[in-house]
């Protein structure tokens, strides 16, 4: 038996586990980095190091000492970049150069290439101090930072200084990020891109803690997903864009070349069939991907992930599970996104409606409590 194919995985929390186990279940050797020793996807990763996804210098020489054949970074923007730049100095496939890359990781640079292309967007601007004049409402975000916490939403001018100046602390390039705030539908396209053709996979509303298939705004969503890709020039890999859709024009609020950390793989496996997590490897180690596995089939009538709010131990695990369209219930224990729950059904609404359900059998204990 020949050594085994080594993978190099950047993160290890929540947003990777699914790609984790997935590349273990394939049988590849998985390396995993993460700088919280307690990351829930070490239990997945024959070898753990305890190294930052921003330590660009460090990931290199550990993937040099250990001959990877392959770089991935689900999940999460920021470890896009350096998973790219890895592979390219070590000579490695890789689904995208470390050029395009930058323009996943940094959503001014996006902007700034999709304004070229006329790819529409909401209105936006670039700011460096606090005391600079932007309309109200808005969203202020740095522009190279990931996730519900780093980003502002701002109603009123008292509100905004404030804001601009924490995104400016937070900010790798020391400036602010200012989007319109628009108050419409967002909906999430998954896909995948072969030979510079663009596959869309599944297409998905976002609703209050809750992303649920398929969306009635597919057909305009993945036209103007492709576009944005295409700007980017992404022609390999999965790509996950979030889209403005009111007023019957999308608009691209942001592309990341990556999966999903929320649960689209699973989501897209469960409602057409096509295992976005298998195609991601093989984009990763440089294995060809064939017509068949980008086939989509109706699996379900519609399909669900709800997130779960809450911490510590939860209870009603074995409730939600036994209940009708539930897939699965997962609990990660992360503060900030506790678990979520996988359910199918007839339509979108009923798969919504089922995973709530089971989500409101779930109850999260606050840690020593006792049972009355």
């Amino acid at each position: 038996m020949g050594a085994l194919e080594r993978l190099l995985v950047l993160g290890a929390g929540t947003g990777q586990l699914g790609l984790l186990a997935a590349a273990k279940a394939r049988g590849l050797f998985v390396i995993a980095v993460d700088r919280d020793p307690t990351a829930p996807g070490f239990r997945h990763a024959h070898r753990r190091a305890i190294v930052s996804v921003e330590d660009e210098p460090a990931l290199e020489r550990l993937a040099e000492a250990a001959r990877i054949d392959g770089v991935i970074a689900p999940g999460a923007d920021w470890p896009v970049g350096p998973a790219a730049r890895i592979a390219a100095r070590l000579g490695l496939a890789h689904p995208v150069s470390p050029e395009t890359a930058v323009l996943s990781t940094s959503k001014l640079r996006q902007r700034e290439k999709l304004a070229e292309a006329g790819v529409p967007q909401p209105r936006w601007q670039v700011v460096s101090r606090p005391d600079q004049v932007v309309g109200v409402p808005c969203v202020v975000r740095p522009p190279d930072r990931q996730g519900p916490r780093t980003r502002a939403l701002v109603r009123s001018s008292r509100e905004l200084r404030a804001a601009i100046a924490a995104a400016l602390r937070s900010s790798r390039l020391g400036l602010a990020l200012v989007e319109e705030l628009v108050e419409e539908p967002v909906v999430t396209v998954s896909a995948f891109s072969r030979d510079g053709v663009f596959h869309p996979l599944a297409v998905t509303d976002r609703a209050p803690l809750a992303h649920v298939w398929e969306s009635c705004h597919a057909q305009a969503a993945t036209v103007m997903a492709a576009r944005a890709t295409r700007a980017l020039g992404i022609r390999e890999g999965p790509t996950v864009t979030q889209l403005l859709v009111g007023g019957g024009r999308p608009r691209v609020l942001e592309l990341s070349a990556r999966i999903g950390g929320g649960h689209e793989p699973e989501l897209c496996q469960a409602a057409v069939g096509v295992d976005l997590h298998a195609l991601a490897l093989s984009a990763a180690l440089g294995e060809p991907v064939s017509a068949k596995e980008l086939r989509t089939k109706r699996c379900a009538g519609g399909a669900c992930v709800r997130f779960l709010d809450g911490t510590c131990s939860p209870d009603g695990l074995v409730e939600a599970e036994s209940l009708p369209g539930i897939e699965w219930v997962r609990v990660h224990g992360d503060t900030d996104r506790a678990g979520a729950v996988l359910a199918t059904g007839g339509s979108p609404a009923e798969a919504l409606e089922r995973a709530t359900q089971a989500a409101e059998c779930i109850r999260f204990r606050p840690p020593h409590a006792q049972a009355v």
